[in-house]
């Protein structure tokens, strides 16, 4: 082309970036001309229907949130994701699925998540598939120059809302001052854990106690963490119910009853115990009551449900929709599902989740308990469906939490709610300088997992 054809075709589209040019003038344009100037933000070093799988590592982290193994998926084109397992769970849990992975295409999120569940379960166990569903959602959104809430259909919300967690204490006053510190910082929706270990001391209050003086679990091979609650033979007597009662009338007195407040970390105790506590609780208006008994009771739920006024609410350690929250949710066994993407199977299952809820009229909440990548995962599946209340921040308390990621407004939490970031993918890269200080001691850093690129199986689950 001579120069003379291209000073026309310069000045064109200097005019038209500058705001020179009218939008009639641009479709007079020359389709070349239209095509360079319409695709001029595309990123031009991704290629998404060349990408593929390269690699995976694990950065495993603890000391400022709960034990996370970080997912790392790397492709030929330099774009990575990142994506949480977990708290709590192995790494393994993720590193077991590289073999399925390496050589795809990680924008079939869908196909590649049909490959990988069966290797996912109920609560941890579900960790592994979550993460790294979560780090493909993170690719697909570079890839493309989107956040990730847009590849589910666009948001409902640009802030989503979040309640924070408090541990318990055995002074209630001093409980009731950590409750108002949450509030001072902005925060519109609170959790207190509260259970019969408050009543650990006080005489009369707890029948066939686990720490009491029988020592009833002193000749059984599984300890009172690890028996299911309709196997403890534990009672909550009316002192004991009073004195719990207590502990929540100071928190009302304290925040007063316009702020939602939940309970959680009840203790081990059968169907008969939980509905005498929500029915006690009743007149506190609790925004819920959580994970009274193990989620796959349902029937057990439908009757603590249907008994009482109080909310009830389970769900963070159910693996996706079908096999898991379907029947609770069909049988409307809790009044509110609370899911956590680390758990659930990730974005969009968590997604499905709330969607399929909303259509039985059942409340939608995310836990979530791992590290900020994750957190931020939760706020586009939390953004991306229509009926949902709170997403849970477990790190209230944590000042380095959020230097672990980089690319992003802090505080992520402004007057108890969190901005929808619109960064390309979740929209945040890690600052490696703070996961190191943080890596468990003996570990590397994202170190090379070779070991996990070829697993001989034969994975079809049918003949």
């Amino acid at each position: 082309m001579h120069d003379a054809d291209k000073n026309p075709r310069r000045d064109f589209l200097q005019k038209l970036s500058l705001g020179g040019l009218s939008l009639g003038t641009m479709t007079m344009a020359p389709i070349e001309e239209r095509l360079e100037y319409t695709t001029q933000k595309v990123n031009r070093y991704s290629a998404p229907s060349d990408l593929k799988i390269t690699d995976m590592r694990i950065a495993e982290i603890s000391g400022v949130v709960f034990r996370t193994p970080i997912v790392r998926i790397y492709t030929n084109q330099g774009i990575i994701g990142h994506g949480d397992v977990r708290d709590g769970a192995a790494k393994e849990y993720a590193l077991f699925l590289k073999s399925r992975l390496l050589g795809e295409n990680p924008c079939n999120v869908e196909r590649l998540f049909k490959i990988i569940s069966q290797f996912g379960h109920h609560a941890r166990q579900g960790g592994g598939v979550s993460g790294v569903e979560m780090a493909l959602w993170d690719i697909v959104g570079k890839a493309y120059n989107v956040p990730v809430y847009q590849l589910l259909g666009g948001k409902y919300r640009d802030q989503v809302r979040v309640y924070c967690d408090t541990t318990t204490s055995r002074d209630p006053q001093e409980y009731a001052k950590r409750m108002q510190e949450r509030v001072d910082k902005g925060y519109t929706a609170l959790k207190m854990d509260i259970g019969i270990g408050l009543l650990r001391d006080i005489p009369g209050t707890v029948i066939n106690a686990p720490d009491g003086k029988l020592n009833p679990y002193q000749y059984e091979y599984r300890k009172y963490n690890m028996t299911k609650h309709p196997f403890t033979g534990v009672q909550v007597t009316d002192k004991g119910i009073e004195k719990l009662c207590e502990f929540v009338e100071v928190m009302r007195n304290q925040i007063g009853y316009e702020i939602p407040m939940g309970t959680d970390h009840w203790g081990h105790f059968g169907l008969n115990e939980a509905i005498k506590i929500t029915r006690a609780m009743e007149k506190y208006n609790l925004a819920y009551t959580e994970d009274l008994i193990p989620w796959q009771y349902t029937d057990q739920w439908r009757e603590i449900t249907q008994s009482t006024t109080t909310p009830t609410q389970t769900g963070e350690d159910i693996y996706m929709l079908e096999g898991g929250f379907k029947e609770i949710i069909d049988k409307h066994a809790v009044d509110i599902v609370h899911p956590d993407p680390n758990t659930a199977g990730g974005i969009l299952e968590t997604k499905r989740i709330g969607d399929y809820a909303s259509l039985h009229g059942i409340g939608f909440m995310h836990h979530h308990a791992a590290g900020p990548v994750s957190f931020l995962g939760s706020v586009h599946s939390a953004a991306a469906t229509e009926n949902f209340l709170w997403l849970e921040h477990h790190a209230v308390d944590s000042p380095k939490f959020e230097d672990l990621v980089t690319g992003i407004e802090k505080p992520f939490v402004k007057n108890g709610y969190v901005k929808v970031p619109e960064k390309p993918g979740i929209g945040v890269e890690l600052n490696e300088d703070v996961v190191k200080e943080f890596i468990i001691k003996g570990q590397q850093m994202f170190a090379p997992t070779p070991e996990w690129n070829e697993i001989r199986a034969w994975d079809r689950l049918w003949s």
